[in-house]
């Protein structure tokens, strides 16, 4: 399929929002009726990135839906309910408390916007196995077999990061036809050897690694790890773990300018974002950083990585949701040790605690599963969790805080300036 270059888009952050003299806004008190959305290809956006840079170029085409019958022509519903959501005021001063806490380990306060807008519907199980279907759609593409049909408006949907040269970070997005449209970002998790392989395979296991090992994947001695911040024993030097973070082709910097360039081609939309996996721990920093409604499914704990990115975070991240069960072993982060099968294939998956809030499903106690790695994929997730309600007196299980209200993640390891000479550990 050919698309054609329109324009190169503006790579920066959005200007400075201005104070607002009016008080915030705050979720109503009495419940209000769930409302729907749309989806239509009435324009499809695909994005590439320059090489060797970050920067995004928006491709465009124009689709006609004159082919559609009339069945077609009625697309699946999302639920939303008024979801309370915190962006920062100022991206500028977002990055710049970054940027201060990791190179002299000071936290700076930043203005929050608190805002209700709609967002999806988690109690929902239509709702949540749609995300979950848009979701594994980012692992493909319209025309192959794995390919979850979501109605023809949806096939249309231009990817990301699927050129024939791209390698690394890639998905696909959805855009409604309400008169403030929703744009549905879905980002694609790790591509592994031998299970669902693909271009990006090295470069997943490299943020893989970064993001959610204790330190820089050194597992043993045996290992090639990612950075060199191990300092012997269980010692790590935490100012070389920010820096390794810096590294270029970290996911979290491509979706920050991929957002960006979205809310540069719908100014007006609520955008949501979901993935599965990695692409989840991504489309949750992303939640962090911008403030919008997060759907994630079976995502590693992304917790330990969003502090040593330093992102100052919301007075609430309700707005992210993670679902996942009790048999994955990546999600609840036991994958762990010589023997398991993430060591086995390199990977050191060792964190276990998530921001935001938790639908978790005892797949273990209440269905009888074993716990193993295939339990992991989106597409057992769809066929074997989402196809019926949980019980006979819940669609899904309940939201909750509670699993993850005392969390360490890498409680053995101490983390100081140990290369500066400094013995004391920050934990």
């Amino acid at each position: 399929m050919h698309v054609g270059l329109v324009s190169s888009l503006v790579s920066s952050i959005a200007s400075v929002a201005s104070s607002s003299s009016q008080a915030p806004l705050s979720i109503p008190q009495q419940p209000q009726a769930p409302s729907y959305i749309t989806f239509s290809p009435s324009h499809e956006h695909a994005f590439t990135f320059l090489p060797n840079t970050s920067q995004p170029i928006a491709l465009f085409r124009n689709s006609s839906l004159s082919c559609l019958s009339q069945e077609d022509q009625a697309p699946p519903r999302l639920r939303t309910v008024p979801t309370r959501v915190f962006r920062p005021r100022s991206q500028q001063a977002f990055h710049d408390a970054r940027r201060l806490a990791r190179t002299t380990g000071q936290l700076l306060d930043v203005p929050w916007e608190d805002d209700v807008i709609p967002g999806p519907d988690v109690t929902d199980r239509e709702t949540v196995l749609l995300l979950a279907k848009m979701t594994s759609n980012a692992y493909t593409e319209p025309e192959k077999a794995d390919w979850y049909p979501l109605g023809d408006r949806w096939n249309f949907s231009e990817p990301f990061g699927w050129e024939p040269d791209a390698d690394g970070f890639r998905g696909h997005i959805f855009v409604s036809n309400d008169t403030v449209p929703t744009v549905v970002l879905s980002i694609k998790g790790t591509s592994v050897p031998y299970v669902a392989p693909g271009p990006s395979e090295s470069k997943d296991k490299l943020n893989d690694n970064l993001l959610f090992s204790c330190c820089c994947a050194r597992v043993s001695p045996t290992w090639s790890t990612v950075c060199d911040c191990f300092h012997g024993g269980w010692k790590c030097d935490d100012s070389c773990l920010s820096e390794s973070l810096k590294e270029e082709s970290l996911f979290y910097s491509i979706g920050t300018n991929l957002y960006n360039n979205v809310t540069f081609l719908y100014p007006t939309a609520n955008i949501w974002v979901v993935g599965h996996s990695l692409g989840g721990s991504i489309a949750a920093l992303l939640g962090l950083t911008f403030g919008v409604p997060v759907v994630t499914f079976e995502t590693p704990g992304e917790r330990l990585a969003s502090r040593r990115l330093h992102l100052p975070l919301p007075p609430s991240d309700k707005h992210v949701t993670h679902i996942y069960h009790t048999g994955d072993p990546l999600a609840m982060g036991t994958c762990t040790g010589i023997t398991s099968a993430c060591n086995t294939a390199g990977y050191a998956l060792e964190t276990k605690c998530h921001n935001g809030q938790v639908i978790r499903y005892n797949t273990v106690e209440e269905k009888g599963w074993g716990v193993s790695i295939r339990y992991h994929s989106i597409v057992y997730i769809i066929n074997y969790l989402l196809g019926e309600d949980w019980n006979a007196t819940m669609p899904v299980p309940p939201v909750s805080e509670e699993y993850e209200k005392d969390c360490i993640d890498c409680y053995r390891w101490e983390f100081g300036d140990w290369k500066n000479g400094s013995s004391a550990a920050c934990t």
